[in-house]
């Protein structure tokens, strides 16, 4: 095969030495010259294995604290050099150039560094100048020269070495191309912390990168195409351990994170129902069983084939009642041994244990594609509490009002825009989500609070005596008659209508209390 290339001579520097020695040790034994740097040749030496330090094949010594090793035009000149071009070789030749056929760089762990909060000067440090110039010298000469810069690409190397005698050229362009992902990936995270630095949340050229971490069966709908990529390590879906069931869809690792987003947001025992990326049913209570109870009443018919989300470690009591119904998914922090067993009988129900809750006011970024470009935006990490609210109406909320209000507008902030959940108890009693008019919302809430209590055999409807929250204002005051007309008691809403007053007036004249809180949670 033509294009097949034999390996005569390595260059290894990896600050990464997973697998190194067995690759090494497999390189060694094919009579290749191996060169190293540093603390890889050491490793390298200490294993038996012969190595050539860069600086006796280069006859220059490594400068400036170890800054300048590779930067030199023997390591380059031998990466770049093309074989096939009578000029190069005899350029090389000339100069005492000796090609190199394969490059192992992983670079140093500036992500790492970062993440784990170092100070300024050591992030400067761990940036890498030599690694990334080397993997784009050898990805460039992919024709000739075979790039590896993570360790579980060394066993198909190994692989193609022992059935081909060398490498083939589909193999070298991928990892070529997987070369140029992983710099571009380096770069983009080192010029993040320096907008970070800087304060400059958009910096004028943005750029961010996700590792794969699986290839899902298909997107929103069977024609598209979708998969599932990693950025940074924050608790959730990302975090989430598969224990059971079917492989999960887009549509599901969506719902799931919509989920799990929205029952982070409460302390006491929470279960959280999804479906279609809206909460059909929310309950905070003593223990989970309890609060499934709750959550379920709301609205049982959208919780068919629902995802639901825990905020504690899943218990037995809790898993028998979620399994009773079918549930596409399951996501918690953790679960115990019996709890896993009952859901085991459950074999298409996925459990994902996800190690941790995410955290509501961690900062972030979100972004959503537009023709030719992405909006990007801070994450909501906005949270109102009981010393923020301003009583706007001569009757003030009750103690457990307050506390329903609260919950009330914490759920809210999950529900696609126009968004009005009625609560009661610590629990959703009808919730209305993604009207184009708030109170074609606020009816929808109540009509299924109606529908709800039918379900559970009580005579008036579930909203009756509730409180009631809009993720934004009430433009007009219909829509806050409408939540009267359902028999809500008080109002939780953001404010800032020309027609507050208006709106104000209404509640008034219905004996209910209202709460202003300042601070809007559209979600579209």
């Amino acid at each position: 095969m033509s294009d097949i290339v034999p390996i005569r001579r390595a260059l290894i520097s990896v600050s990464d030495k997973s697998g190194l020695m067995p690759f090494a040790t497999a390189l060694a034994a094919r009579g290749v010259e191996i060169l190293s740097t540093g603390g890889s040749a050491a490793a390298l030496r200490a294993a038996g294995i012969a190595v050539v330090e860069v600086s006796e094949h280069t006859g220059f010594p490594e400068i400036l604290d170890g800054r300048v090793k590779t930067l030199v035009p023997q390591i380059h000149g031998g990466l770049l050099g093309r074989r096939d071009s009578p000029a190069h070789v005899a350029q090389m030749h000339e100069h005492g150039i000796a090609p190199i056929d394969l490059l192992a760089v992983n670079l140093y762990p500036f992500e790492a560094t970062v993440a784990r909060g170092a100070a300024a000067e050591d992030c400067v440090e761990n940036i890498d100048i030599g690694g990334p110039a080397l993997i784009r010298a050898g990805a460039k000469n992919h024709d000739f020269v075979t790039v590896l810069t993570e360790p579980d690409q060394y066993a198909e190397v190994l692989a193609e070495l022992e059935s081909h005698g060398g490498t083939t050229l589909p193999l070298r362009r991928r990892l070529a191309g997987a070369a140029y992902a992983r710099t571009a990936a380096y770069d983009s995270a080192i010029a993040a912390w320096f907008a970070d630095q800087r304060g400059e949340v958009f910096p004028p050229r943005l750029a961010f990168a996700g590792t794969l971490r699986q290839a899902l069966r298909y997107g929103e709908n069977p024609h598209q195409q979708a998969a599932f990529y990693l950025t940074a390590p924050r608790a959730g879906v990302a975090t989430a351990a598969q224990v059971q069931g079917k492989e999960l869809s887009y549509n599901n690792l969506n719902d799931t994170d919509a989920a799990y987003e929205c029952v982070a947001e409460f302390d006491a025992p929470t279960v959280v129902i999804v479906k279609h990326a809206n909460p059909c049913g929310v309950a905070s209570a003593g223990s989970l069983a309890v609060a499934w109870d709750a959550a379920l009443r709301c609205d049982p018919v959208s919780a068919f084939g629902g995802i639901v989300a825990v905020n504690r470690t899943l218990d037995a009591a809790a898993a028998e009642k979620i399994a009773a119904i079918f549930t596409e998914v399951i996501i918690a922090p953790d679960a115990d041994e019996a709890a896993r067993a009952i859901l085991a009988r459950k074999k298409n129900l996925r459990l994902l244990l996800a190690g941790g809750l995410p955290d509501p006011a961690a900062p972030g970024m979100m972004f959503r594609s537009v023709a030719g470009g992405f909006l990007a935006q801070t994450r909501d990490a906005g949270r109102v509490e009981a010393g923020a609210l301003k009583v706007v109406t001569r009757r003030a909320p009750s103690a457990a009002e307050l506390a329903d209000l609260l919950f009330a507008f914490r759920v809210c902030k999950h529900v696609k825009s126009n968004a009005i959940v009625y609560a009661k108890g610590g629990a959703t009693v009808g919730v209305g989500a993604g009207q184009m008019s708030r109170v074609d919302s606020a009816r929808i809430a109540a009509w299924k609070s109606t529908e709800a209590a039918k379900a559970a055999g009580i005579a008036a409807p579930l909203a009756q005596g509730s409180v009631v929250a809009s993720d934004a204002f009430f433009p007009f005051a219909d829509g806050l008659e409408a939540a009267v007309a359902a028999g809500a008691t008080a109002v939780i809403q953001p404010g800032g209508s020309m027609r507050d007053a208006e709106v104000i007036e209404a509640a008034d004249k219905a004996g209910i209390a209202m709460v202003l809180t300042g601070m809007r949670h559209f979600r579209h």
